[in-house]
């Protein structure tokens, strides 16, 4: 399982004009699912992205986490990051989760 996170002063997900899922200042987080992983794995991701100290404290330092800023965290399922980029001009997708397992773990 990977994630690409990003901080954000707001963030949506639009499904064919309607708005599924949105957050005001906090993180969103792309997240690709691979078939090998697990409830194990999802907890240790989510343990993660709750606990990154990557918000400025009162003296401008990165120290505080998603939980002390009273942030929002988007989770958006992205296949595309368990792309095999190692050979050729075609990434490979063959390690991704199935749409179902993705979609159902983020």
């Amino acid at each position: 399982m990977k994630a690409l996170i990003q901080r954000v002063k707001r963030a949506s997900v639009e499904v064919e004009g309607e708005i599924v899922g949105s957050i005001d200042h906090g993180l969103l987080a792309l997240v690709g699912v691979e078939k090998h992983d697990d409830a194990a794995a999802v907890e240790k991701l989510l343990h993660k992205l709750l606990h990154y100290r990557v918000f400025s404290d009162a003296d401008g330092k990165m120290n505080q986490n998603l939980q002390q800023v009273n942030g929002g965290l988007l989770l958006v399922s992205q296949f595309t990051l368990a792309a095999d980029t190692r050979k050729g001009l075609r990434p490979s997708f063959s390690s991704a989760a199935p749409p179902a397992q993705g979609g159902s773990a983020v």
